[in-house]
């Protein structure tokens, strides 16, 4: 009950806030479920005084600084539902798509007992100089500091250091998540489809593995193992030495950010061969290596003292498996080479379409989507509004919803942003042609064949290998149950421990679960032996 007073204070609490920044966080065209009716009317007042004072402002302004307002969770919150379109709508997912997570810094003293309780000792054992914060968001902030190492030669280091507290109070932030959540699936049922409990379970894996830092230097060791034959793109190096759940540190990236095109001029660098390497880059992990860095935004990318193009944070990551990859391939390839029967196919190979919706007819979808495209200047083609078409026709075919692919489109709309910040002519579909049909050749081609030949050599191989072990387990299961047989079922002490609370609790159901489940078994054994 008291949990319940405090989620709701919580919530009271943040629609107050919402109200006053006039933001409305129900998608158009849904029905409004009474509570929220209810709460809308509660809150007019403050809308009407703070009316004056948002006179002129956009509407993605006020969501940013209201969601700011909130702290840093609600900002994981608003960058989250940010990627889920098809939960809260196109038009709040877009406005949401600006919000930008800076918070203000904590003190140095924190960070220096952050560092101290992760890694031990005194700052200064780790340490050869620590500077003031230089980036502060919602999870964590980074400091500059150098490292010496034997012979006293110093290089300067990142490091990202969790903000004091912040596990706590994204839990607590979390539970009122949770807690409205689960309220709007019960009492509003046509929301229940969009499943706003899992939407909150996924956010707090997500956040989760945003606050250990050593899963974010496991994902820049992954990356650099990927791309180590590339040479236009690279990641910082990881001191893991100096890295633990809390504390990250990272080779300093000096370069220059790829939003300061006039430093890339005076450097004298190809802004069009960079907003190239931009895309194909994130295609090559997207599609090849089917890892790919989720928030590739202007202040996540430099270019080093080399010209490679350099990412940091990478605290959100996405994956695509083998189907996801093949998936994408195939549908570029088709819309370039305007094959909409194949990009049809390929979505119904794929599980994505149910079979009862001829595949004529979703390519004729298709055709409608890529068509438009063709013959039009390379500055009105998106390759991320086109994926959002495609995306748009989930509810009409009955398209199940991709979390992967959603996070996949979203990233997209980023980096493609980014590329054409750099060379605002740039073609997308020259870009990713290559990178498709490279794919397409190694996976589906000659050399293709043989890989998933190899690989099912291999597993057979696993099979005949292990077959001594299973037939032993086998042996084991068959004489256990002869035993049974002969002597009676007998239950371990955690079972009849269960059963014997069950019976004190005097819950009838669960102690005539429990029973039925240990007389199944009997029947089960019975039944191999051939008794019944």
């Amino acid at each position: 009950m008291a949990g319940a007073l405090l989620n709701t204070l919580r919530l009271v609490r943040a629609g107050l806030v919402l109200a006053q920044h006039g933001v409305q966080f129900v998608p158009k065209g849904m029905t409004v479920p009474p509570v929220l009716n209810v709460a809308r009317i509660a809150t007019l007042p403050v809308r009407w005084i703070s009316a004056p004072f948002r006179i002129g402002q956009p509407q993605d302004k006020r969501i940013s600084n209201a969601i700011a307002a909130l702290g840093p969770s609600y900002i994981k919150l608003g960058q989250f539902l940010a990627t889920r379109a098809d939960v809260i709508g196109p038009e709040l997912a877009k406005d949401l798509s600006h919000l930008q997570d800076r918070m203000p810094p904590f003190s140095m003293a924190e960070a220096r007992r952050a560092i101290e309780s992760a890694l031990g000792g005194r700052l200064e054992d780790h340490f050869a100089s620590f500077g003031e914060p230089v980036a502060a968001a919602s999870i964590a902030q980074v400091h500059k500091a150098e490292v010496a190492d034997r012979e006293g030669i110093r290089r300067a280091v990142a490091v990202k250091v969790l903000r004091p507290q912040v596990e706590k109070r994204f839990k607590a932030d979390l539970d009122s998540y949770f807690f409205a959540a689960s309220q709007i699936e019960r009492f509003h049922p046509p929301s229940r489809r969009l499943k706003p409990v899992a939407v909150v379970e996924t956010l707090k894996r997500t956040t989760e593995l945003e606050m250990d830092l050593r899963l974010e230097a496991a994902a820049i060791s992954e990356m650099a193992e990927n791309i180590a034959g590339d040479t236009d793109f690279r990641v910082p190096d990881v001191d893991w030495k100096r890295t633990a759940r809390r504390v990250l540190t990272l080779d300093w990236i000096d370069g220059t950010p790829i939003a300061d095109h006039a430093a890339l001029d005076a450097r004298g660098l190809d802004k069009k061969e960079l907003g190239l390497t931009v895309i194909r880059s994130f295609l090559k992990q997207a599609m090849r290596d089917g890892f790919f860095h989720a928030d590739m935004h202007q202040g996540n990318l430099f270019v080093d003292m080399e010209g490679r193009v350099t990412a940091v944070d990478f605290g959100i990551m996405g994956r695509l498996g083998a189907k996801e990859r093949r998936f994408l391939a195939e549908i570029l390839h088709g819309l370039i080479t305007r094959d909409y029967k194949r990009a049809a196919w390929v979505h119904y190979w794929a599980g994505y379409v149910p079979p009862h919706h001829p595949v004529e007819v979703f390519a004729q979808a298709l055709r409608a989507i890529g068509e438009p495209i063709h013959g039009r200047t390379a500055s009105e083609i998106s390759m991320a509004d086109l994926l959002g078409q495609l995306f748009a026709y989930t509810e009409v075919f009955d398209m199940q919803t991709r979390p992967e692919l959603i996070m996949l489109q979203k990233s997209m709309v980023i980096v493609e942003g980014v590329a054409r910040s750099l060379n605002p002519e740039l073609n997308m579909w020259t870009a990713a042609e290559p990178i498709a049909k490279e794919w397409m050749e190694s996976n589906l081609g000659v050399g293709g064949r043989l890989k998933e030949a190899g690989e099912g050599a291999v597993s057979i191989g696993r099979v005949m290998t292990d077959m001594p072990a299973l037939l032993a387990d086998a042996q084991t299961a068959l004489t256990a149950l002869s035993g049974m047989s002969r002597e009676g079922m007998k239950l371990d002490a955690a079972t009849v421990a269960n059963i014997g609370k069950a019976e004190n609790r005097g819950i009838i159901w669960t102690r005539a679960a429990l029973w039925i489940g240990a007389l199944s078994l009997a029947v089960l054994a019975a039944r191999q032996l051939g008794l019944v």
